[in-house]
């Protein structure tokens, strides 16, 4: 007789509100599975990893555990029954060593008062060894990669035998090198007996690690099946109700024109040496590599963020050396961080607040807000950039991913920006929004001579939006690819020749 499915969700619906977050969904974990949940933002994925978590209690329905009806699920529950959530941001202590976070919770749970460290490195040692990877131990954990932070998250997951390892968004901030490590170990992890719930939007990924397949749309559960039924069309078909079709980006010629930025020379810090670098009007040029190979660095430092660049940049042929981050907007420049949570947005204030404060002069020019003409051109660009919300009052905390990185781009719509650097366009965002975002871009590209630097990991999205992708690693620029040359194989290829170490 087959045994019972590890989790077994029927019926499961939840409301916040008048809002069915949850409708009528019936869900399988199976042990030692590894399963992908897929949805585009507010699809009700958060939530079902709640419920399982014991974190929300479903309004309706039931939910079994090896076969057993549970009559409430909480955390303290859930983790005993083996399920462990990874999330984006790993949830781990930072100041402390990795041997500590490995060991607190296990000490925790087993009420011990004194912290017999010897054991403590005996178990983070053994449990490493089952992960087949090699960490420092004395390391504080904020100075590891996030590759290094998400193991050390799976490692205390497997000492509070999990069962069930649920990881949402688990590859945001990861590499090509890391992702195939991630996808090594939750291999690992399945023949030790430990099944996956695996939440992304990435479908390259979901095809190649998933065994089985879920996607939900607007709270239901519309499809479901081994991953072999499945490929990219579909799935998107599944996610969002519809084909999407993204059209190559095409540059303009641009003989005789002057450049709009230019770096000669350019050095930041130990971070990038021998930088140069031309945008053209008009062209979306990319900028790839391992993370730590300099380009946060170069965005950062053309945007006044740093002020250890030598070397000489130029806006329209004009030299520059912004002091500040109001010296690099007066200069024509915008920049889109990868972390619009905590870098780019402040997430109380509404969507109108949030668009204007890069360009505060327009609307205050005696120090006095000119409340319409902000409400106007907010509402402008709005429209412009397809957001989805209540109104431009909206606290900006209330959108998706997708909506928030259009507030964030719109902003610099609003100070009639030259150059864009965007870091990580699309990263947290739904297929759907990635497309739309994609072709607001483009459009925004071409009418507007802007010249769009556009620093990311994935390869379908470089490939499909630029014209010229430069290569980094170690902080230089190591070649570039264009035309007929830059498809998706050659940009895993050229980045398939870094040599990615253990973190340390």
């Amino acid at each position: 007789m087959p045994s019972a499915p590890l989790i077994e969700l029927r019926n499961v619906s939840k409301r916040f509100g008048g809002v069915r977050a949850l409708d009528d969904v019936s869900l399988t974990l199976d042990t030692a599975r590894i399963h992908c949940l897929a949805g585009e933002n507010g699809s009700g994925k958060s939530t079902l990893i709640k419920i399982v978590s014991g974190v929300y209690q479903p309004d309706e329905g039931e939910i079994l555990i090896d076969g057993k009806p549970v009559g409430k699920l909480d955390p303290a529950t859930s983790i005993a029954h083996g399920v462990q959530v990874i999330y984006q941001d790993f949830s781990l202590f930072p100041t402390l060593t990795v041997v500590e976070n490995l060991a607190l919770n296990s000490f925790l749970r087993e009420g011990r008062q004194r912290v017999d460290w010897r054991r403590a490195r005996k178990m983070a040692r053994e449990v490493l060894a089952r992960l087949d990877v090699k960490l420092d131990l004395d390391a504080t954990v904020e100075t590891l990669p996030a590759a290094g932070r998400q193991i050390v998250a799976i490692a205390r997951a497997m000492l509070a035998d999990a069962r069930l390892i649920i990881m949402d968004e688990p590859t945001t901030t990861l590499t090509g090198r890391e992702v195939e490590r991630l996808f090594r170990i939750v291999r690992d992890l399945q023949d030790q007996g430990i099944a996956t719930l695996f939440v992304s939007h990435k479908m390259r990924e979901m095809l190649e690690i998933s065994e089985h397949l879920t996607v939900f749309r607007n709270g239901k559960k519309v499809t479901e099946g081994p991953i072999s039924e499945f490929d990219e069309r579909a799935i998107t078909r599944a996610m969002t109700g519809r084909d999407l079709h993204q059209g190559r980006f095409a540059a303009p010629h641009t003989t005789g024109k002057t450049p709009r930025l230019e770096l000669r020379n350019v050095a930041v810090g130990d971070k990038a040496q021998d930088i140069n670098l031309t945008l053209m009007p008009g062209e979306i040029v990319g900028l790839s590599g391992l993370i730590g190979a300099g380009r946060k660095a170069i965005a950062q430092a053309i945007f006044g963020l740093r002020q250890d660049m030598t070397g000489e940049m130029l806006v329209d042929g004009q030299p520059i050396a912004p002091a500040s981050v109001p010296d690099a907007i007066a200069a024509g420049l915008a920049y889109v961080p990868e972390d619009r949570l905590s870098e780019g947005l402040f997430l109380t204030r509404s969507i109108r607040d949030n668009s204007i404060v890069s360009s505060l002069a327009r609307f205050a020019p005696r120090l006095w807000l000119n409340s319409d003409k902000a409400a106007a051109e907010t509402r402008k660009m709005f429209k412009e950039m397809a957001i989805s919300a209540p109104g431009i009052d909206a606290p900006v905390g209330t959108l998706s991913g997708g909506n928030a990185q259009r507030v964030m781009i719109g902003r610099w719509l609003m100070t009639d920006a030259k150059v864009l650097i965007l870091n990580g366009p699309t990263v947290g965002v739904d297929v759907g929004s990635k497309e739309q975002i994609h072709g607001i871009i483009q459009d925004l590209t071409r009418k507007n001579d802007l010249a769009v630097l556009m620093i990311s990991d994935d390869m379908p999205e470089l490939a499909a939006n630029c014209n010229r992708v430069l290569c980094m690693r170690e902080g230089r620029i190591t070649g570039e690819l264009s035309g007929a040359a830059l498809t998706e194989e050659a940009l895993d290829a050229a980045l398939s020749k870094e040599t990615l170490g253990e973190p340390a």
